[in-house]
């Protein structure tokens, strides 16, 4: 088309598409409103009904449900398959909403602790069961593989932990710590030395613990 023009026009006409792009340039770089842009028209409109779906989800007016690790739900599991003796109860004293923290009262119907009432608190890990529950006895108690802090010797807590064991057997652990308590593998060693030479003297000074008295030095709130 230059070819037609002379001169003057040939630089008129670059003058007017200079300023024509220039023009467009600019406009490009305005913001534009979504009205006129069908795009982000349309990515406004699903962020729209992905959040009435989130609002459908959650209006009960609670927030969010939080999704269940793996852990929570392999410990949903185990507590729907407890099968525990009327000497073992467990509770929740956080609400239905946290059961990765829990209580377990065990209250043995033989031997030397018949009677008393003892309290365990579990912390369970969110990649249970690769990793054993925490358990520590909130009862003070005279025990050989019990000590005064509530740390608990078991051997499948530690050890002898395995991803194939439950609540259900190591609640039934701690039962049997209390029917048959070890003194081979202590925590408090002074209790294991009365109970290994002196099983009279050990059974005498867990009724004096247990109906909350003095055993040496230390003071032990009752418990029966």
């Amino acid at each position: 088309m230059e070819a037609f023009l002379g001169a003057k026009e040939k630089i008129e006409l670059r003058r007017i598409l200079l300023r024509f792009c220039r023009s467009v340039g600019a406009e490009l770089r305005k913001p534009q409103n979504s009205i006129y842009h069908p795009f982000f028209s349309a990515l406004s409109s699903q962020s729209v009904k992905e959040k009435q779906r989130e609002l459908a989800e959650n209006a009960s007016g609670g927030p969010p449900v939080k999704k269940q690790s793996a852990g929570e739900l392999r410990l949903h599991k185990d507590i729907s398959e407890l099968n525990l003796p009327k000497s073992c109860a467990i509770q929740f004293p956080n609400g239905k909403d946290d059961l990765m923290n829990f209580e377990v009262s065990i209250r043995p119907d033989d031997g030397y602790y018949l009677g008393g009432t003892f309290l365990f608190s579990f912390q369970v890990s969110p990649i249970y069961p690769h990793e054993a529950p925490k358990v520590k006895c909130k009862t003070k108690v005279y025990h050989p593989n019990i000590d005064l802090e509530g740390n608990v010797c078991l051997n499948i807590l530690r050890e002898d932990w395995k991803p194939v064991l439950n609540i259900n057997t190591v609640i039934y652990g701690l039962y049997h710590l209390f029917t048959e308590p070890n003194y081979e593998d202590p925590l408090n060693h002074e209790a294991a030395a009365v109970l290994r030479e002196n099983p009279k003297m050990f059974e005498s000074n867990v009724r004096r613990a247990m109906a909350g008295g003095y055993v040496g030095q230390t003071f032990f709130p009752r418990c029966i």
